[in-house]
């Protein structure tokens, strides 16, 4: 199976429309932008305040959650009042485990969303091997299940969105296909196949996760899938990182994972989850969208074209087969290990490429701003100095400049010229099929001038306006912000800085997610400490460099059982200080024990005031009183031998405050 996408020149995915109320969704419309609401849908009154705030805000399609037949009755009043307000916004219901609820939510709402992981099914994590009859007995007793969700959703010709969670994926699947990108596409395509047999074809598929690297490759398998099964084949897809947690975080690693697919062409709706209040994904969505746009308008390399490299000529034959990568299946570009000069003393030399972390490299005008604190730095620092690493720059369109690189009998550390005409993406790629893996790669930010956004946030510090007006500290790179988090004088969602993490999240985090890169440079912020906060933080989001505390959050939603804001919280205040330990705070079950399987550690809801308490994925603690649970929590940590004192670990925040 081969990628659909050329890799190297952009074309956004071409789907039919399905339209979702008075929205279309697919075909030639725009990428639409989606959220959720947060409050209980018993609250009839909430739920209309809070739809009219995000129609507001630019939302154009507004999910809420119908746990119950009760909840999804209320749907009815709730719909009613947004169209009394003379609020057209489509509404969607919000679907898991209750095929009851789906029924009566699909008389009152414009789209049904579905879980095929929980539609039809309970999750028990159990192991059992399934002969071909009794898999088969399965897929007819969903059919029975699903069947009149979809004859009632095609009688009132309103849409549904199959939206497969990579935390929820059912055991029949998990036992034939494991808990893979493939067992995610499965599962989405049984219900699909269903829809179809009843000439049902409104609907639009979705394939989220929160580890970016699971769902792009989901992402790109589905939509390889969906080409190879026929044109007839091409409904709409919607996107979303979940649980992606709070602050810049959770921009960046939304950004890595939408912004990488919108960036192959894939994407038709999205929506970006935070644990924040609902209204401040807009403006990251929106954005998000503006950034992929700008960054396809910028120019691409055509399949067949020639291009002149001063005397060098250039041509790409068949960009499909000449990835350098698997786009179904993350693994490291294997490059050898060099040694370049590092930071410290004269001579002191540092591993790039093989198996060295991802390195973190700064210009040296950047370094002279910080040099004076380095020392109070910790691991945290910069590594290596550009001009000090003998870094080739390579045009990756020169074949003559590529093949004289590789006549070198060393490995040499290389990265793609900045005045090189070419989206990011597409020179990166290039530059790794067309180099031998034995060669480090440095990625960039971005090539050759800065977008009149970035060119706005380089305005001296006295041009800006107060809102994004830095202190002199920042300015020079002060480091001394909560967890590398979002410094307390800039906001980062009304900030010209958003544009700029957004653009290095989406093109460095892209193309770490493909394999490709052994160090990185973020250039495109004139802050020094902004910039190389952003750079270790797209390293954490692609889960290339662990450095600190990663937390997986889920948005609220009426499902949820506790506070996530202030319980997230609570818990980051707790244990931010757990270098490389992975915690999971989930509001319900919904998507609970599947999205931990990666963490250590997870909180969840398990009743109105009790929490659950997980390792990995399995439940150990049941029942905890809210007010105990996370001093329960650091119990379990220190019970499990991952627990420092606090007072016992000496971190770069705590020195650089010092």
């Amino acid at each position: 199976m081969t990628l659909y996408a050329n890799t190297f020149h952009y074309e956004r995915r071409r789907t039919r429309e399905v339209m979702v109320g008075r929205v279309g969704v697919g075909g030639a419309n725009p990428i639409r932008v989606q959220s959720m609401i947060t409050c209980d849908t018993m609250d009839t009154e909430a739920s209309i305040a809070q739809t009219l705030e995000l129609a507001a805000a630019g939302c154009e399609i507004v999910r809420i959650t119908a746990p119950t037949v009760k909840d999804s009755r209320n749907l009815e009043n709730i719909v009613k009042g947004l169209r009394d307000r003379g609020c057209e916004v489509p509404i969607v219901a919000d679907i898991h485990f209750k095929p009851e609820a789906a029924l009566e939510a699909a008389k009152w709402v414009d789209k049904v969303r579905i879980n095929p992981g929980n539609y039809a099914d309970s999750k028990k994590f159990a192991v059992r091997e399934y002969t071909d009859e009794q898999y088969a007995a399965e897929l007819t007793r969903i059919r029975e299940r699903f069947s009149p969700l979809v004859a009632l959703c095609k009688q009132r010709g309103i849409a549904m969105r199959i939206g497969t969670n990579h935390g929820s994926l059912s055991d029949r699947i998990l036992n034939r296909y494991g808990d893979t990108p493939l067992g995610m596409v499965e599962s989405a395509f049984e219900f699909a196949r269903i829809a179809r047999d009843l000439d049902y074809h409104a609907f639009v598929f979705s394939m989220k996760s929160s580890n970016p690297k699971v769902m792009i490759a989901a992402y790109r398998l589905l939509a390889a899938r969906l080409d190879e099964e026929g044109p007839d084949w091409n409904y709409p897809i919607h996107l979303g990182v979940t649980e992606a947690g709070e602050g810049e975080d959770a921009r960046i690693k939304s950004a890595i994972g939408i912004g990488s697919l919108l960036a192959d062409g894939i994407g038709d709706t999205i929506r970006v989850s935070l644990t924040e209040d609902s209204i401040h994904e807009i403006p990251v969505a929106k954005a998000l969208i503006d950034c992929g746009l700008r960054m396809a308008a910028s120019g691409s390399l055509e399949p067949t074209a020639r291009r002149d490299c001063g005397s060098a000529k250039s041509e790409i034959r068949n960009p499909k087969s000449e990835i350098s990568f698997d786009p179904f299946s993350y693994q490291r570009r294997a490059t050898e290990t060099i040694a370049v000069a590092g930071i410290g003393d004269p001579g002191c030399k540092i591993g790039v490429g093989g198996e060295e972390l991802m390195r973190v490299v700064v210009r040296q005008t950047h370094f002279d701003k910080i040099a004076h604190k380095i020392e109070k730095m910790g691991d945290y620092k910069p590594e290596i100095i550009y001009e000090n690493a003998q870094i080739e720059e390579v045009d990756p369109r020169d074949d003559g400049g590529i093949a004289r690189l590789n006549k070198k009998s060393n490995p040499q550390f290389v990265t793609v010229k900045d005045d090189v005409a070419l989206p990011l993406i597409t020179a990166f790629r290039l530059l790794a099929a067309k180099l031998p893996a034995r060669h480090p790669i440095l990625l960039k930010d971005r090539l050759g001038r800065l977008s009149a956004a970035n060119d706005e946030a380089r305005m001296t510090n006295d041009e800006r306006s107060p809102n994004d007006r830095m202190t002199r500290e920042q300015m020079e790179g002060d480091v001394r912000h909560s967890d590398f988090g979002i410094p307390s004088s800039l906001d980062i969602r009304h900030s010209s800085f958003l544009d700029t993490l957004l653009v290095a999240s989406t093109n460095i985090g892209s193309l770490l997610c493909d394999g490709i890169g052994d160090a990185v440079l973020v250039q495109g912020e004139e802050a020094p400490g902004q910039a190389l906060r952003l750079s270790y933080n797209i390293l954490q989001a692609a889960g290339s460099r662990i450095f600190k505390t990663d937390y997986v959050a889920c948005p609220s939603c009426g499902r949820t059982l506790f506070n996530l804001q202030t319980t997230t919280a609570r818990i980051k205040t707790a244990t931010s200080h757990l270098k490389g330990v992975k915690i999971a705070i989930m509001g319900c079950i919904v998507n609970g024990p599947g999205e931990m399987a990666d963490a250590d550690f997870g909180y969840v809801g398990g009743a109105p005031g009790k929490v659950n308490l997980y390792v990995g994925k399995t439940p150990v603690k049941f029942n905890i009183p809210e007010g105990e649970a996370v001093d329960r929590l650091q119990d379990l940590i220190r019970e499990h031998g991952k627990w420092i004192d606090p007072a016992l670990q000496t971190t770069a925040l705590e020195s650089v405050s010092s």
